[in-house]
C-alpha cells in the first residue's frame, strides 16, 4: 500500500527524535525507500513554514523526491472536489488572502487517482470540510500515523 502524507503527519513525526526513536526512523526510511510513502509539492511548501525541528527539516531535505507535482488528472480531480460547495472551505479565507500553500485537495486527489491511502492527523467531524470528510465522500482510504503503524504491524 502506498500512503500519501499530509503536513500534520510529518509534523507529528517531528516529535519522534531520531536519538530516542531510532527503530521508528529505520523502519520508516525503509518504507520510504520501498516507495510506500509519497506526498505532494504543496505539503513540501507547507513544511517550509511549519517544520520546526532540525532533524525533520534535514529529513525533508534528504527525501525531496517523495514530494510530487500533481498530474493533469489529479488537478482535474481537485476541481471535482471544489465543485462541491461545502468542500471549498478546504481553502480558508486567510490562506486565500495570504496566498499560503494549500495541500489538502492535492493530497486527496493523489490518493483518489492512484488508489493510495491518505495519512492525516485530522479527524472526521460531522459537516466539516476536513480531509477525512472529503475522503469519506469520495470513498478514499484515510488513516492517521498510529493506524498506519497498526496496518503495517509496526511495533517499537
Amino acid at each position: 500500500m502506498t500512503y500519501v502524507f499530509d503536513t500534520n503527519s510529518f509534523r507529528v513525526m517531528g516529535n519522534y527524535f531520531p536519538a530516542r526513536f531510532p527503530s521508528f526512523w529505520a523502519t520508516f526510511n525503509d518504507f520510504v525507500d520501498d516507495g510506500n510513502v509519497i506526498s505532494v509539492r504543496e505539503v513540501l511548501r507547507e513544511l517550509d513554514y511549519q517544520a520546526r525541528q532540525q532533524h525533520l527539516q534535514d529529513w525533508i531535505n534528504n527525501n525531496g523526491q517523495i514530494f510530487l507535482l500533481p498530474t493533469p488528472i489529479e488537478t482535474e480531480f481537485v476541481s471535482d472536489i471544489f465543485a462541491i460547495e461545502h468542500f471549498q472551505a478546504l481553502v480558508s479565507i486567510k490562506q486565500r488572502l495570504k496566498s499560503t500553500p494549500v495541500a489538502d485537495p492535492f493530497i486527496i486527489a493523489s490518493a483518489r487517482i492512484h488508489g493510495y491511502c491518505v495519512v492525516t492527523e485530522e479527524s472526521l467531524k460531522p459537516n466539516a470540510a476536513k480531509i477525512p470528510n472529503v475522503c469519506a465522500h469520495f470513498g478514499i482510504d484515510c488513516c492517521n500515523i498510529e493506524t498506519l503503524m497498526e496496518r503495517e504491524s509496526w511495533e517499537f
